[in-house]
């Protein structure tokens, strides 16, 4: 935490060692097993971030909506891959096409109509087949991936291969199985694509809960390209998985109390437009506290966070006093700022704009 004085709260710093930190392990992590990291840069938004994770040794970035794609391209990211099933209406075709011509552009995409609107834009994009490997979000059944895929080659659309998302990593004890889950649905959709005569060089997956159990080449498994985003930072999810310590998150939230109305209750300036909404049933609170480890926020308003302590624990801090807050969910408190405080040995050394910030169309 910075002195009280150094920002004006509620703020989002970065401690950037640990940031660079975090950067340099998840590469190295992919490169021992052979894999290509592609990290989503929808956890970010941050051009800053992005480059120094290309520097860190990632081949280009993957985000969620075209719109964060012509934000990260404007700021000089030249690979990008949109990990998403887009559907490329009159006004996306148009920004297709324009924001293909000057980046190596990928798009996922998990059926044949959307395949023919993807040929129909003319836009030279290339195409990735999403299938669903347990999480029950988008993508096709593995098995149907070659049906997709041969639809789309047929349409004149260079097909690069298959990706997922492992996204039910998140809970307790699920990351194992979710990686397993991952390996499979890859495995039997670069099958499906090569019964339809198409090859599959690129098998991209990967969750930050599941990231260092997916199976690699260098490990006889399929994955060939990791997606993670919340590594970059950490939060309180990956603190409660087992995914990141608390010494591993780059990213949190410095609060004010702003009010101590009762003897187990203050109040903090970091309400849900700060923090954001996210509790999942597995963590306590709606953040944590590392410097007051028995308290609870219990509650958060648009700009109240009311935490709770439970009777014996520590003292209350004052009216005025600042604490740190970790996040459960990084992506979104990012989304929600302007600015990342950026801290270098105790002091604000940059601020860094949050680049693609409501890019969600």
């Amino acid at each position: 935490m910075l002195p009280p004085g150094s920002v004006t709260t509620p703020a989002v710093l970065v401690d950037a060692a640990v940031l660079g930190a975090n950067l340099r392990a998840m590469a190295d992590s992919a490169a021992r097993r052979g894999i290509i990291l592609r990290p989503h840069a929808k956890t970010h938004k941050s051009a800053e971030v992005a480059h120094r994770q290309l520097a860190a040794g990632a081949a280009g970035i993957s985000v969620a909506t075209l719109g964060e794609a012509e934000a990260f391209a404007d700021a000089g990211i030249g690979d990008i891959f949109i990990a998403y099933p887009v559907w490329p209406d009159a006004g996306r075709a148009a920004r297709l096409r324009e924001l293909a011509a000057r980046v190596r552009l990928s798009v996922g995409t998990d059926s044949v109509p959307a395949v023919r609107r993807l040929a129909a834009a003319q836009a030279p994009v290339r195409v990735l087949v999403e299938v669903d490997c347990g999480l029950a979000r988008s993508g096709v059944a593995p098995a149907d991936a070659g049906r997709v895929a041969a639809a789309a080659a047929r349409a004149g659309l260079p097909v690069d291969g298959v990706f997922t998302f492992p996204g039910h990593s998140y809970a307790p004890g699920a990351p194992g199985p979710a990686a397993r889950d991952e390996a499979a649905a890859l495995a039997a959709a670069a099958a499906s694509l090569e019964a339809a005569g198409l090859p599959c060089p690129v098998r991209s997956g990967g969750s930050t809960p599941s990231a260092a159990l997916s199976c690699g080449p260098a490990d006889g498994g399929p994955v060939t390209e990791l997606r993670p985003g919340v590594y970059a930072f950490g939060d309180a999810q990956q603190v409660a998985l087992g995914s990141a310590t608390l010494d591993q998150v780059a990213l949190t939230v410095q609060a004010t109390v702003v009010s101590v109305p009762a003897a187990d209750r203050f109040i903090l300036d970091s309400g849900a437009k700060v923090l954001g909404p996210d509790r999942p049933a597995w963590v306590p609170g709606h953040g944590l506290l590392p410097g007051y480890p028995d308290a609870v926020i219990t509650g958060l308003w648009e700009h109240h966070a009311v935490v709770r302590m439970a009777p014996g624990a520590a003292p209350l801090p004052e009216a005025g006093d600042q604490v740190t807050v970790i996040p459960n969910h990084v992506c979104t408190v990012v989304n929600l700022v302007d600015w990342l405080h950026v801290v270098t040995d105790g002091a604000v050394t940059a601020r860094w704009p949050v680049t693609a910030r409501g890019r969600n169309t």
